[in-house]
């Protein structure tokens, strides 16, 4: 027989079998004497028989022995798992905490310091203890960005049933000067049910009392009174004059919560369309009022029609809504916060935070949940140096604390 060597990626049909090493012996066609195995000479076999007499002999010698029967004592008691040798938990302890391997490491990683501790000492269950360690240190906690999921559902935000029923607000500030009156700022209104966009041209040092006359002036007088206006927290939507004007009227006001523009995103999203088309302070509302043919008294013909079309825009923004939820949730995780927890907040916003801003770190705390508000905004009692902000988050900014225990790690 003659064997042939063949490269594998040639020979693809090897099974495991064929696979096997040949023994260097005589069955083997490629014997080679000299490097088969020296046999060594047996001489004899001596067997003996332990029966329990022996053994139970060595058990009564542990007893008679005076540093055998301290070590026994001392086995019953702290053994209890079946393990050998056991270190007092000071000694582990502090020589965890004084060779400081997580620190020498430079925070990089729990497998890194693992390595590094599982060569210079041991205990029962290190490896857990080292982990559980890592995973409650602040300064990781801190400073690490988060992975995994985003946290917060979709909610549903109160639909329409009609035009101008619900409308969302927001502001465009630092637009270069234009038109007659040297507008530089917009206000951005867009109907929530036919998404119809109202720019109006104003002053960026428009008062508070501006706002509400530019649009009762221009806006109210043709669309009538909204039912519910959405709006970031801008001074001129949450000032005292806006809030009683619309008190009166019986219109309620949705703040967005800080940090979070997705609750405004179609004003947001229609700004971006203003600023893609050029800033024009001459945008009148006429070239917006082709929906006021439709409101005329001669089209009454047309209202079995008109209310055919809503009832099907209504079920449209269902359905659209029930596919945007399904698949936002998908990507994003429920957080699970109860009051009392420590969290941290994200420094994402924060750009007066003390230091370097390249060496701040991406979170900061441990804060105190005070209150949780819906399902994707917690309240947290906010130090003295960040009293300033809004204290209520999106849960997207929000970390869970793991503190270290005490017990495990003085």
């Amino acid at each position: 027989m003659t064997i042939v060597h063949e490269d594998g990626n040639v020979h693809k049909n090897a099974d495991g079998l064929s696979r096997w090493p040949l023994r260097n012996n005589l069955d083997n066609p490629s014997y080679v004497p000299e490097a088969a195995s020296p046999q060594i000479p047996l001489e004899g076999i001596s067997v003996t028989d332990l029966n329990t007499t022996f053994f139970e002999e060595v058990r009564n010698s542990y007893t008679q022995d005076t540093n055998c029967r301290i070590l026994c004592q001392l086995l019953k008691k702290d053994c209890k798992d079946n393990s050998l040798i056991h270190a007092l938990d000071e000694v582990w302890k502090n020589s965890y905490d004084e060779g400081r391997f997580h620190l020498l490491d430079g925070h990089l990683s729990e497998g890194r310091t693992r390595e590094k501790v599982k060569t210079c000492i041991w205990w029962p269950m290190w490896q857990k203890d080292v982990a559980e360690y890592c995973q409650t240190c602040d300064r990781c906690q801190k400073a690490n960005k988060s992975t995994g999921k985003r946290l917060g559902n979709m909610m549903k935000i109160q639909e329409p049933i009609r035009p101008w029923e619900i409308v969302h607000m927001d502001w465009v500030t630092g637009l270069p000067p234009g038109g007659d009156r040297s507008y530089n700022s917009c206000l951005v209104i867009v109907d929530r049910f036919s998404k119809t966009p109202i720019f109006l041209p104003c002053h960026k040092d428009d008062t508070a009392m501006d706002t509400p006359l530019l649009i009762s002036n221009r806006v109210v007088s043709w669309t009538g009174i909204f039912t519910n206006i959405i709006s970031d927290r801008d001074p001129k939507f949450t000032s005292a004059l806006w809030r009683n004007l619309h008190q009166l009227f019986g219109t309620k006001l949705s703040f967005s919560t800080a940090y979070h523009p997705q609750t405004d995103g179609l004003a947001e999203r229609m700004v971006q369309t203003l600023e893609d088309m050029g800033w024009n302070p001459k945008l009148p509302q006429d070239s917006l009022r082709k929906d006021l043919i439709e409101r005329h008294p001669t089209a009454a013909s047309f209202k079995g029609m008109l209310e055919k079309a809503r009832k099907h825009a209504v079920r449209c923004m269902e359905d659209s809504f029930a596919y945007a939820k399904d698949k936002w949730d998908k990507s994003h995780a429920t957080p699970d916060f109860k009051v009392g927890d420590l969290v941290l907040v994200s420094t994402t916003n924060f750009n007066n935070i003390k230091g370097c801003k390249k060496l701040k770190d991406s979170f900061e705390g441990p804060f105190v949940i005070k209150a949780l508000h819906g399902g994707n905004v917690v309240e947290v009692e906010l130090s003295e140096e960040l009293s300033n902000k809004h204290p209520p988050f999106p849960v997207i900014l929000i970390k869970l604390y793991k503190s270290s225990y005490t017990e495990t790690f003085p």
